[in-house]
C-alpha cells in the first residue's frame, strides 16, 4: 500500500511540474509584454505611500470616505467581470481593495487582471466598508510597483517546511504573519534593553571582533587569517575582556550588545554566531547585579509583552515575583538529596560520581564534579525564574572568590525552564589572582580542553594599572527573546541563522 501510494505522488509531482514551469514561463512573458509596451515595472523607482493597512482599520472612522495610498504584495485576487478584489499585504497587515472597471478605465482594468499573486502593487483610492461589513480600499488607481516571477507556497498551508522556512526566511516572512510578529518583539526587546540601561546611567560601547587571543568565556573561537597584517587572528567569543578594559579606563557602567562566534554544535539553544549582552559596573558586586538582571527582565517582559506572567511552553513562567535565591552546593542538596559540603577531596567526589553514573573526566577536581552534578539533577527543575549561587573556582575563571569560602566565587546564573539565561559575577580584579587563574586554564588547554583560556598580557596590564570592585553580567539575547515569544528553537528567532550549504561535498 505504502508503495503504491508513493508512486502516485511521483507521478503528481511529475504532473505539477511542468505545470510550475510553465506558470513560470507565462510570467517571464507578462514582464516581457510590460517591457515592450514601456511599462517596465522595475524602472519605478518610488511610490508615495501615506498609510498602512493596520492604520486604516484601527483609525476606520478617522479615515472612512478620506482618499489614501499604500503599497504592498498582492496576497490574493478574485476576478468577477467588470469588479474584482485583491488583498495586499504590507508592513503592518492587510487589506482587501475593491477594484472596478468603471473606476480605473478599460486599460488599467486589463493591467490589472494580469497582475499575479506575489506581484508588489501600489493602491490609491477612497476607505470604505464593503455590504459585508470588511474595511476595505476602494481603488481609483492601481500602479505595478514590482514583478513577481517566483510562484509564492501555496496560501492556505503557507511555508510549512522549517527548513525552507529558515533557508527562505523573505519567504517565511510573506507567508507566515507570526514569524514576523516575533522579529518585531525581537526588535522592541533590544530596545527596550537598551533603553533601561540607558536610564540606569550605562554606556553603550563597541569593541573588536577580530581578536588575536579570544578569551572570556570557555568556547572553542573560529579562526582567520588577517592578509594585511599576515597574522592569525580569531572571531571573539565574549565581550568581557574588552569591557573590563574600559571600566579600568574609568568609564564605570558600561554594556554592548554584539554578536558572538563560537565554533560549537547547532541545536535548540546553540547556533554558532549569536547576540550577547554584557555589562559591567564599578563598585558593585554580584548582589547588585542579580537585583538589575532581575528587575531587567521583569521591566523588559512588562513593556514589549505587557505582562509579567508570560507561557512559554507548558508553563506560565512568573517574571513579576522575586526570583528563587540558591547557591549550587544548597539546589544539589535540595534536587538529589547530596550534601556537598560533606565531601571534602577530589577523590570522594570522583568515587560518588562513579556510585551516581556522572561522567567525569580524569583532569576534573571536586569544583568541576559539584558542577557536573548541578548539571544532571538540577538544571531540569529550575523552571520558575532561579539565581544559582556561589559556583566552585575550578569553574569561573574571571571571578572573585568568595572571602569566607575561597573555594567558592561570588557568581549567579539564572535559570528559566531549565535553561540559562544569564552568567554574572563579582570580577576579578586581583592581577596576581588572575595570572594563576590563566595559568590553570593553560595547563587545562595543554591536557585536551579545547574550550579553555589563554594568558592575556595586555588584560592582565590592564589589571596592574588597577580595576576597581566590579559588577558584570552576560546573557543571550536569542535566548531571552525565545522566552518572550514563546519559540521552541533558537532558529525560530534568528532572521537567518546557521545552515548547511546546500549543494555541498555532503549533500
Amino acid at each position: 500500500m505504502g508503495e503504491q501510494q508513493n508512486q502516485q505522488n511521483q507521478q503528481k509531482k511529475q504532473n505539477q511540474e511542468p505545470d510550475i514551469n510553465q506558470l513560470l514561463k507565462v510570467r517571464r512573458e507578462k514582464l516581457a509584454e510590460l517591457q515592450a509596451a514601456g511599462k517596465d515595472p522595475f524602472q519605478i523607482t518610488k511610490y508615495d505611500v501615506t498609510i498602512h493597512s493596520a492604520e486604516i482599520k484601527e483609525r476606520y472612522e478617522e479615515w472612512e470616505g478620506k482618499e489614501v495610498s499604500l503599497a504592498g504584495r498582492m496576497m490574493s485576487k478574485r476576478v468577477m467581470g467588470k469588479a474584482s478584489f485583491c488583498n495586499v499585504q504590507d508592513l503592518k497587515g492587510n487589506i482587501q481593495c475593491y477594484v472596478a472597471r468603471d473606476d480605473l478605465g478599460e486599460d488599467a482594468y486589463k493591467a490589472f487582471k494580469k497582475m499575479d499573486i506575489g506581484d508588489i502593487v501600489g493602491v490609491e483610492g477612497i476607505v470604505f466598508t464593503t455590504k459585508m461589513g470588511e474595511i476595505s480600499v476602494h481603488a481609483k488607481s492601481m500602479t505595478l510597483l514590482s514583478k513577481s516571477l517566483q510562484i509564492l507556497p501555496e496560501k492556505y498551508h503557507g511555508l510549512t517546511n522549517t527548513d525552507m522556512r529558515y533557508r527562505q526566511r523573505y519567504t517565511d516572512l510573506i507567508m507566515n504573519e507570526d514569524v514576523k510578529r516575533t522579529f518585531v518583539m525581537r526588535s522592541k526587546i533590544i530596545s527596550s534593553i537598551r533603553r533601561y540601561l540607558d536610564d540606569q546611567g550605562f554606556l553603550e560601547v563597541e569593541t573588536p571582533m577580530l581578536v588575536s587571543n579570544a578569551g572570556g568565556a570557555a568556547a572553542r573561537p573560529f579562526e582567520t587569517h588577517y592578509n594585511a597584517l599576515d597574522e592569525d587572528v580569531k572571531l571573539r567569543i565574549s565581550l568581557e575582556l574588552y569591557l573590563k578594559r574600559l571600566i579600568v579606563g574609568g568609564m564605570e557602567r558600561v554594556y554592548e550588545i554584539g554578536r558572538v562566534f563560537r565554533n560549537e554544535g547547532l541545536d535548540t539553544r546553540h547556533n554558532p554566531e549569536f547576540t550577547l549582552m554584557e555589562l559591567y559596573q564599578a563598585y558593585t558586586d554580584y548582589n547588585g547585579m542579580m537585583d538589575l538582571t532581575e528587575n531587567m527582565f521583569r521591566h523588559v517582559a512588562q513593556e514589549v509583552c505587557g505582562t509579567t506572567c508570560v507561557p512559554y511552553g507548558e508553563e506560565m513562567i512568573d517574571l513579576g515575583k522575586p526570583f528563587e535565591r540558591l547557591t549550587m552546593i544548597d539546589a544539589i542538596k535540595k534536587y538529589a538529596g547530596i550534601d556537598f559540603e560533606e565531601i571534602k577531596t577530589t577523590e570522594e567526589a570522583k568515587k560518588l560520581a562513579d556510585e551516581k553514573e556522572v561522567h567525569y573526566e580524569s583532569r576534573h577536581v571536586r569544583g568541576d564534579i559539584i558542577n557536573l552534578f548541578f548539571e544532571e539533577f538540577v538544571e531540569e527543575h529550575l523552571i520558575q525564574p532561579t539565581f544559582i549561587m556561589d559556583h566552585p573556582v575550578e569553574v569561573s575563571p574571571l571571578t572573585k572568590r568568595k572571602p569566607d569560602k575561597p573555594e567558592l566565587v561570588e557568581r549567579f546564573e539564572l535559570f528559566i525552564y531549565g535553561r540559562e539565561m544569564c552568567n554574572a559575577y563579582s570580577e576579578l580584579n586581583d592581577p596576581i589572582d588572575q595570572r594563576e587563574r590563566f595559568k590553570a586554564q593553560e595547563a587545562a588547554l595543554a591536557a585536551g580542553d579545547e574550550e579553555a583560556n589563554t594568558t592575556d598580557e595586555d588584560f592582565l596590564n590592564a589589571l596592574d594599572i588597577g580595576m576597581p570592585p566590579t559588577g558584570g553580567i552576560g546573557y543571550g539575547i536569542d535566548r531571552l527573546v525565545m522566552l518572550l515569544t514563546n519559540a521552541p528553537a533558537i532558529r525560530d528567532v534568528l532572521l537567518f541563522p546557521t545552515m548547511k550549504s546546500l549543494g555541498g561535498k555532503d549533500q
